[in-house]
């Protein structure tokens, strides 16, 4: 296509060249440009991509999109006087962010417009709620897509997932992808940063949700304060059709400030359009189930097998999103009965697969902060497990706070902590521990620290006792541990059949 069509729009400045020019592909990084090809100079916290420039025309482009003044690049201005690349177009946009997702809708035709779009965005909940949404619209026979933490899935497709929301180019690949699948819906998350470095910008949801809103991704590299980290969250309902958002959140006011959207709440207070009432946990044989009443614009009972509140507000956002494709009642339980989420309070199989072995729960989590911790093990003592086991260590390279807290958490809510390794990382295991263990003295909890975490998990399966609840929190779907540097493969399901395999051979 011509740059001229990929610029349709974006506002830009010709500085120098042919606009009608055709562009073979499009590339954000200069190691993907090909000859023929437009670069986009988006800069990051490490490298500024306008000191590419002269790579990428070395290596065929022939347009180049800038953000920044000819004057203000290094050696741009006598470059461009250079008769070699005198058919080399420039062109200067005021955000080159926001044009490269503009550009990317272009280049793959506008795909968002052939799908039903549903961004979700909030502190908590996000992967989750994809995963139950998704499951329930596949349920009702209409193809769904989905990008997120974890992973990106198209049809039969599974993408592992370097961001929460990927840059604006991929994105729009995921979509055209998507769309030439036969795809017709797609729940995405969409993160503060992702809405900051406007990786969506372009796309109008049909569907924007929020779930809650809790002080985190605020520091040096991310957000600087809380207000900007909500004011971000708050865009996505001023590029959507319908908001759906939790009525029960204390920032709902100042997520809906400026929005232009139809706006929809659930929640447990009479103020929600769709409400939760009659909450039951329930624990038998080691699952923990979940059950309740809706009623407001709906009226049915549900019941599945994911713990506590915050499976309840999950469910919930699910649901009053599902209402709007016309789900039926018997196809919204039966998804959620199905729904597992690698590493999101993931019951997994146990004490069935040893021999002799007492009835207990274990289960995969990625909490991997103080806050998510507590939210977790609170909600877990609402199933009065004979004990509340939790192991867990802290990644190295981080905020020791995180340590001392997470420590203190699980001390004065978990009976019996296990302190172990997570991603060391450039530092050494004993000395996480040991901070660790700082913060667990803080509480009356007892503890034990192994160094080695699939010892620690051999350790927490043959200590088990009848009716224990046993979290192993922090690493979730990640599959590797780092440690110097380098990823060592290790997955907790890996962790827990080697020690299954190990009990069962000695008995």
């Amino acid at each position: 296509m011509t740059l001229e069509s990929l610029l349709k729009n974006v506002k830009y400045t010709l500085v120098k060249g042919d606009i009608k020019r055709e562009v073979t592909s499009l590339a954000l990084d200069s190691r993907k440009v090909r000859p023929g090809g437009c670069f986009v100079c988006m800069s990051g916290a490490v490298r500024d991509a306008h000191d590419f420039i002269p790579e990428v025309i070395g290596k065929g482009a022939v347009a180049v999109v800038i953000q920044k003044e000819v004057s203000e690049v290094n050696g741009l201005s006598e470059l461009l006087e250079l008769e070699e690349i005198s058919e080399v177009t420039f062109v200067k946009v005021e955000d080159t962010r926001a044009a490269m997702a503009l550009m990317s809708a272009a280049y793959f035709d506008y795909p968002a417009e052939k799908l039903v779009t549903i961004g979700i965005t909030g502190t908590k909940g996000k992967t989750t709620t994809t995963y139950m949404i998704k499951e329930m619209l596949e349920a009702a026979g209409i193809p769904t897509g989905l990008i997120g933490t974890i992973e990106i899935i198209i049809g039969d497709e599974v993408i592992h997932a370097s961001n929460t929301t990927p840059e604006s180019y991929s994105v729009q690949n995921y979509f055209r992808r998507m769309v030439d699948c036969g795809i017709k819906a797609v729940v995405m998350e969409v993160s503060s940063q992702g809405l900051m470095m406007n990786r969506v910008a372009g796309i109008t949801f049909d569907y924007g949700i929020f779930t809650n809103l809790e002080p985190d991704h605020i520091g040096d590299n991310e957000h600087k304060s809380f207000e900007e980290y909500a004011y971000w969250k708050s865009t996505l309902f001023q590029k959507c059709k319908v908001g759906i958002l939790n009525a029960d959140s204390g920032h709902l006011e100042t997520i809906l400030k400026g929005h232009t959207c139809e706006v929809e709440t659930f929640g447990t207070s009479e103020k929600a359009d769709l409400r939760a009432t009659n909450i039951h946990f329930g624990q038998e044989k080691g699952v923990l189930s979940t059950k309740y009443d809706i009623c407001g614009k709906e009226n049915f009972g549900v019941e599945f097998y994911m713990p506590g509140m915050f499976s309840v507000y999950n469910s919930l956002t699910a649901i009053a999103l599902g209402r709007h494709f016309g789900l039926s009642h018997e196809v919204i339980n039966e998804a959620l009965k199905k729904v597992k989420v690698k590493g999101r309070t993931e019951i997994t199989e146990v004490s069935s697969k040893i021999k002799g072995a007492p009835a207990y729960t274990v289960m995969i989590d990625y909490a991997h902060n103080a806050m998510a911790l507590e939210s977790l093990l609170s909600t877990l003592r609402a199933y009065n497990p004979k004990r509340l086991v939790c192991l867990f260590g802290c990644g190295g390279n981080r905020a020791k706070s995180r340590r001392y807290e997470m420590g203190e958490v699980s001390s004065k809510m978990a009976d019996f902590t296990i302190v172990t390794s997570d991603n060391p990382r450039f530092e050494k295991p004993e000395d996480i521990i040991a901070d660790i263990v700082t913060g667990i003295q803080k509480g009356p909890g007892k503890y034990v620290t192994i160094i080695d975490r699939r010892e620690a998990v051999k350790y927490a399966i043959k200590n088990a006792e009848e009716g224990d609840v046993i979290v192993l929190a922090g690493k979730g779907h990640e599959d590797y541990q780092e440690i110097c540097g380098v990823k060592y493969p290790m997955d907790e399901r890996d962790l827990l059949n080697d020690a299954i395999d190990e009990i069962n051979s000695n008995t």
